[in-house]
């Protein structure tokens, strides 16, 4: 129509529009849209099977309205042998719908809500399998704790491995300390992290069936100045603004890995990096609406709190703790010895008299273990009768090199001969550098030589004695200081 009215060349407006000439002929000459010459459907393309049943599907949903499209379906079948079959609950569908618009009852209204600013925050916890993350060519497998301001939609978001107190508390204080200000309350779901269950039988009478705050969560509520607040059960739309951000952030993210090229990281903080300047860059398109966030909020003038918790452990005859149902093995020095637990969200540190006695990676789950052989070698090549039935004796093997080392011997020496001369090689590596010991290892066996210790020992000595160069005396030239300040000067 407009290039009709520039010109009046009917072809070179059809070809301008991508429109047959005819069709545009018939637009022109009745003068209307093809919107507005568009009339209503009155026909069917085919008979309606369930007309005949029609009363009897109506009774059904009056009586029961809850009944679910199948079930009718599977009620007429019953009834009616032969007469439907399963392509047709599509057209089954349409009309149950079509009949509770117009007759069923009444449906639970959503009330939209106008959000003030800087009175909450909504946290919750959101899976990343989708954004396909690796860190240096391995799967990280994590969640993310995702903060937002409901009246600007100003979020924060912070990796997480579990959907725990631990991961809360560090996704909050990240948030907080970004802003420098604290809202009035804090809105978190019914989830585990924030709150526990009542056992049965308890006594305990709850209102609205929620769940009580952990004794954690509310100290770091005092802490902060902030109430704490829950959705109610099955409620997930009362979080509604933090789950719509979830979506959208995960949806940058995509984009921004795209626009990067690739999905591997060196490390975890690297990732962090990236999500923070991903999120840095949408929050500043935020306008007014974060600044009178932040201005109706409360500057936060406490501390951060500590990102562990301890505990006091004892050390086993084992020279191992148990830590959350997981076993960590520790120096053998500190057995029968009381250890102080610093048990972050990712790793946990132990601590003897102050001092740092062991850093590792925090196992997942339960029934986990993590045994270092340096902690136990000492007392297995003492000992090594013991190894054939040790019950970390899989752990006794760091590399599979060292397991293939071990096959090697046993098939010459059986029993607590071959047991001895690996012993020795694995005590090598604690007193070496297990990588030349591997090296050693795996040099011997792709020459298809027999492994002993006395072989493995002297190849560790010969890579030992690396000659090392030489280098001459430097000699300080003061004239060159002397030409440095008179360059100065001029």
């Amino acid at each position: 129509m407009e290039e009709i009215a520039k010109h009046g060349a009917i072809g070179f407006a059809a070809m301008k529009s991508n429109m047959d000439r005819k069709t545009a002929r018939k637009y022109v000459a009745a003068g209307k849209l093809p919107s507005e010459l568009r009339s209503p459907r009155d026909w069917r393309t085919r008979e309606d099977p369930f007309a005949e049943h029609d009363a009897e599907i109506e009774a059904l949903l009056l009586a029961t309205p809850a009944l679910d499209v199948l079930t009718v379906f599977e009620i007429l079948c019953d009834k009616y042998p032969g007469h439907y079959e399963l392509g047709q609950v599509r057209t089954l569908q349409r009309r149950v719908r079509s009949w509770r618009a117009a007759h069923g009852p009444e449906k639970e209204v959503v009330l939209a809500q106008q959000h003030r600013p800087g009175e909450a925050a909504q946290t919750d916890f959101t899976r990343t399998t989708e954004l396909a993350i690796t860190l240096a060519g391995q799967v990280f497998a994590h969640l993310l704790c995702v903060f937002a301001l409901p009246f600007s939609n100003w979020r924060w978001a912070t990796i997480c491995l579990s959907e725990s107190m631990a991961g809360l508390r560090k996704g909050v204080q990240r948030a907080l300390f970004q802003l420098g200000r604290a809202p009035k309350y804090h809105q978190t779901d019914n989830s585990t992290a924030a709150t526990h269950r009542i056992p049965r039988g308890s006594g305990v009478v709850v209102d609205g069936g929620k769940r009580p705050f952990n004794a954690e969560y509310l100290a770091m509520m005092r802490h902060f100045g902030m109430t704490p607040r829950t959705t109610e059960v099955g409620a997930k739309e009362q979080n509604g603004d933090v789950e719509a951000a979830n979506g959208a952030l995960k949806r940058r993210l995509e984009q921004a890995l795209l626009k990067r090229g690739s999905r591997d990281f060196t490390c975890a903080a690297e990732w962090q990096t990236f999500i923070d300047q991903v999120v840095r860059d949408s929050n500043a398109r935020r306008g007014p609406r974060v600044a009178a966030d932040i201005e109706a909020m409360r500057v936060i003038a406490v501390s951060r709190l500590p990102e562990y918790v301890e505990q006091d452990v004892r050390v086993s005859d084992w020279s191992t703790i148990r830590v959350k149902y997981s076993a960590y093995s520790v120096p053998s020095r500190l057995i029968r010895e009381s250890v102080q637990v610093h048990l972050y969200e990712d790793r946990l540190e132990v601590y003897f008299a102050g001092a740092l006695q062991l850093a590792c990676d925090r196992l997942p789950g339960r029934n986990q273990r993590r045994i270092d052989y340096r902690h136990v070698i000492w007392s297995l090549v003492r000992k090594p009768g013991g190894f054939a039935r040790y019950v970390y004796r899989e752990e006794m093997f760091p590399t599979i090199a060292f397991r293939r080392a071990y096959d090697s011997i046993t098939t010459q020496h059986a029993g607590v001969r071959g047991d001895v001369e690996y012993l020795r090689i694995l005590h090598l590596a604690a007193s070496t550098m297990e990588s030349d010991v591997e090296a050693a290892i795996t040099l011997l066996l792709a020459d298809r030589q027999s492994i002993t210790s006395d072989k493995i020992k002297a190849l560790v000595a010969t890579e030992a004695r690396v000659p090392i160069p030489e280098m001459p005396p430097l000699g300080p030239d003061l004239a060159r200081y002397d030409a440095l300040l008179t360059d100065v000067a001029v």
